[in-house]
């Protein structure tokens, strides 16, 4: 019979791999655990017998990652599933597999599967929020779980939490969540019927629901360009009178750029992947420009050259042009907090040009371009009203102009 080999210890090894020992490489342990030295380092092997006699070995790790007291622990587990009738190294093939095709049926994977498909057919606004809704709420907690598997109490807390800091992102997550299941459920991923229940009308707490603070009478909207016009800072000022003067968004206002402007017709065209309401085209958005408003422009142009940026930053900012920011900032601290806000201008418009000046109500949204009511009206009405708006913004202008002049 074979003498039992005497158990290594770490100076037995250590000796080994020095050469200064009496114990050469392979280095056996007893039970089949040796040591061998391969490639320039040493690695583990267990020697043994699988269930149906043919003889194998077992790799369980590189010396001295793998330490000598937990080699033998592997090594006893591997003896263990033999034990059962198990061959350990097909075991561990098959853990490996399994493991490969979970990853491939996380939530993760078809997360961004999900976003790859949709994002050629979003807006830029509609884009951003998915992406951030997808890769900050939902897959740093979910995007391990196999969607196969993921049920509606692994998301909803997720929702919960999204919701304690954004209600507007914790909707568009639980929407995102559900088409990544519809998406895993339409490629055989899950099974058919499987949706996340997500009631959040039921699971979310009650939240009062508010517009942008503004000016809703010609008294407020007086008050409100006096103290615009009384800013001290040329661009925050200019910028919260163009909110004012074309009633768009406050987003698009700062990111107004030299190229998007038509001089010759008085026209600024935002370019439709800016716009937050996909109108189905790549159309940009034409906002008329009275002359007053565009004698406010240039005079903005000696600061950047008329290149880039209509707006640049402020001299404490790091963007590369004004921020909404500044803009809301600037109305708070001259005392506007909950009276007024750059958005709150849309309303504004909304609201007095229509009792004031009786403006069409089709006129006015063409102008602030909100979605047409209905698919059927988005499909075909393609009337955006842009000769009639010319005019309308040629009233509303010097409608403001007269406004400001008179006395509080």
């Amino acid at each position: 019979m074979p003498r039992a080999a005497r158990p290594l210890t770490n100076k037995v090894i250590a000796d080994a791999i020095k050469g200064v020992g009496k114990r050469k490489f392979p280095l056996w342990d007893g039970h089949g655990l040796h040591l061998v030295a391969r490639d320039g380092g040493q690695h583990w092997r267990l020697k043994y017998k699988r269930p149906d006699g043919r003889e194998n070995r077992l790799a369980l790790g590189h010396y001295p990652e793998v330490s000598l007291a937990e080699a033998r622990e592997l090594a006893l587990n591997a003896r263990v599933e033999l034990r059962r009738g198990i061959d350990p190294a097909a075991s561990r093939k098959a853990a490996a597999a399994h493991a490969r095709g979970a990853a491939g049926r996380s939530f993760a994977v078809y997360g961004r599967k999900w976003l790859s498909i949709k994002e050629p057919g979003w807006s830029k606004e509609t884009r951003k929020k998915n992406k951030r809704a997808v890769n900050v709420y939902l897959l740093p907690k979910l995007g391990d779980l196999d969607v196969g598997k993921i049920a509606t109490g692994d998301v909803l807390p997720v929702i919960r939490e999204a919701d304690a800091r954004s209600r507007e992102y914790a909707i568009t997550a639980a929407s995102a969540a559900r088409s990544i299941v519809r998406l895993a459920i339409s490629e055989g991923k899950r099974e058919e019927g499987r949706l996340l229940d997500l009631d959040l009308r039921n699971n979310l707490p009650k939240k009062r629901r508010g517009h942008f603070p503004a000016a809703k009478n010609e008294d407020e909207l007086r008050h409100v360009l006096a103290i615009v016009r009384g800013l001290p800072t040329m661009v925050t000022r200019a910028g919260l009178m163009l909110c004012l003067y074309t009633a768009q968004r406050p987003g698009n206002v700062v990111s107004m750029r030299w190229d998007e402007l038509r001089p010759d017709a008085d026209e600024w065209l935002i370019p439709a992947e800016k716009m937050k309401v996909d109108r189905g085209d790549d159309v940009p958005h034409v906002v008329p420009l009275a002359p007053q408003v565009s004698e406010l422009i240039e005079s903005l142009r000696p600061l950047t050259g008329g290149v880039g940026y209509v707006f640049p930053p402020l001299a404490q900012q790091k963007n590369e042009h004004l921020t909404e920011d500044a803009l809301s900032n600037a109305l708070r601290e001259a005392g506007l907090r909950g009276r007024h806000t750059p958005h709150g201008s849309r309303a504004t418009f909304r609201t007095v040009a229509r009792e004031v000046l009786q403006i069409p109500e089709d006129v006015l949204e063409a102008q602030i371009a909100h979605a047409k009511k209905g698919q059927t009206q988005s499909a075909y009405d393609r009337a955006w009203f842009v000769p009639e708006r010319h005019q309308v913004m040629q009233r509303w202008a010097d409608y403001l102009d007269g406004l400001a002049a008179e006395k509080q």
